[in-house]
């Protein structure tokens, strides 16, 4: 069977359909199963996956045939973030209207660059954009992109800071780049996440050439030791530590960065989403002062994998910094993705981003945001109630938690892990070794946490 017998006017919509029903029979199975199984895959599912590699073929194979290596061999070999006890790094779940709009998505296979390209694509990213920023309290009139994450959100930010602020001293940056330009200095906190750091890599402002303010006890960045700032100036905020949850003081060092005439632009991968919560919106006072945000849609938001999202107040400043030119490029006078974002070929991600908003709304974010950060309450309070020390100040959905020595506590995530009811990542936060929960899901039910507490208890007592 040749693959062009596959692509015939006549079998071309039977051989599409036919093998949607198949990954929807594939997909049922595995979303049944999910919670009966360990969350890390066996050590012999992963080396089962030896199935899947090897030399390509020389002949084709049918569609199903494909799937079905997929789902015997791959399904097994995932670790199961679609379930409610997966608790490393922040990793969202998926709410079912964005996990079906992702196959509506692929299906539809628009390149969201342009909007003669795909209408529906650049129409329900820009209304997402709008839901974003009103749900997140920023400014009205901020331009913005759905890209792959926070790091190219931080870039994206960053990259329309550097532009404004050599423009400001005369120097074309995108045309020029960086040969003899004006130096511009940028403040991050002790503890600022390595995404943000590559992203001032990969703009040639450098990894280690910044000014790194002390923190407190929380990790948040102190205001009493700011450095001098100007208007060459780029300050970087956090919304929302890694490890403990905690927000700098943005109420505090906003109005004088602003005064001094700096750029602040605002890491809040998932912490600004507590700006849909009455109950948590205290936590980002401030942070709407800011010039630029990054934030996550595949952490709290629970959209899927990949989705993140940059917003800049001037958008002229984002689009001088990404904007792409081509005389073959059809471009009309409305926006335009592709002049916002680094990416021309573009999945329409943003087809994501609306459903997944448009099926929760605003009070089912709330609720997301709320029930997550109960759920890491109550992991806080059943640890110390053991006599196990948590580190950090539960303000969000982060724990931080010591089972004594360095050794103990890997030895209980090690323990955890290969058990199974729950995988639970570790850090080394101010001098401690710890185990980090992060509880982002909106599948996790407080059957998930008894489940997973017990497993943790068991796992620091065997």
């Amino acid at each position: 069977m040749s693959f062009h017998s596959l692509a015939s006017a006549e079998s071309i919509p039977s051989t599409r359909t036919s093998v949607l029903k198949a990954a929807a029979d594939h997909a049922g199975e595995y979303l049944r199963g999910i919670n009966a199984r360990s969350v890390a895959p066996s050590a012999d599912a992963v080396a089962a996956l030896r199935e899947l590699a090897g030399p390509l073929p020389s002949g084709p194979a049918t569609p199903e045939e494909v799937l079905d290596l997929l789902a015997r061999f791959g399904s097994p070999a995932t670790v199961a973030n679609s379930g409610g006890r997966f608790f490393g790094f922040v990793n969202g779940g998926c709410v079912p209207a964005a996990m079906a709009a992702a196959w509506l998505v692929s299906v539809w296979d628009q390149n969201a660059a342009m909007r003669v390209q795909s209408p529906v694509a650049i129409t329900l990213e820009e209304t997402a954009l709008d839901w974003v920023r009103r749900m997140l309290g920023l400014p009205e009139g901020c331009g913005g992109a759905v890209v792959t994450g926070a790091t190219m959100a931080n870039f994206c930010g960053l990259a329309a800071a550097r532009h404004a602020l050599l423009e400001r001293a005369g120097w074309d940056v995108e045309n020029d780049g960086l040969f003899g330009a004006p130096p511009l200095t940028v403040v991050i906190g002790e503890e600022a996440h390595s995404s943000l750091i590559k992203a001032l890599g990969m703009l040639g402002l450098g990894r280690s050439r910044v000014v790194r303010v002390p923190v407190d006890g929380q990790g948040r960045m102190r205001a009493d030791a700011l450095p001098h700032m100007n208007d060459q100036t780029i300050l970087c905020l956090q919304a929302g530590n890694v490890n403990t949850g905690s927000f700098d003081p943005a109420g505090a060092i906003c109005p004088e960065a602003r005064a001094a005439g700096a750029w602040v632009h605002v890491d809040g991968a998932f912490g600004l989403w507590a700006a849909v919560s009455p109950q948590y919106r205290h936590l980002v006072h401030g942070f709407e002062l800011a010039d630029s945000w990054a934030t996550d849609a595949h952490k709290w938001p629970n959209i899927g994998y990949d989705c993140g999202i940059a917003l800049v107040r001037n958008p002229a400043a984002l689009k001088a910094a990404m904007s792409i030119q081509a005389a073959y490029l059809m471009q009309g006078e409305r926006r335009e993705p592709s002049h916002y974002n680094p990416e021309l070929s573009r999945r329409a991600r943003g087809v994501e981003l609306w459903a997944g908003l448009r099926s929760v709304g605003q009070s089912g974010m709330a609720h997301i945001v709320e029930r997550t950060c109960s759920h890491a309450r109550r992991f806080a309070a059943g640890l110390r109630a053991a006599g196990y020390q948590v580190l950090n100040d539960v303000v969000i959905n982060q724990a931080l938690v010591s089972f004594g020595s360095a050794e103990r506590t890997l030895r209980t995530v090690a323990r955890l892990q290969e058990e199974g009811t729950c995988w639970c990542g570790s850090t080394v936060w101010q001098g401690h070794t710890a185990m980090r929960i992060s509880v982002s899901s909106w599948a996790t039910t407080e059957e998930d946490v008894d489940l997973s507490l017990a497993a943790m208890l068991k796992a620091a007592r065997d």
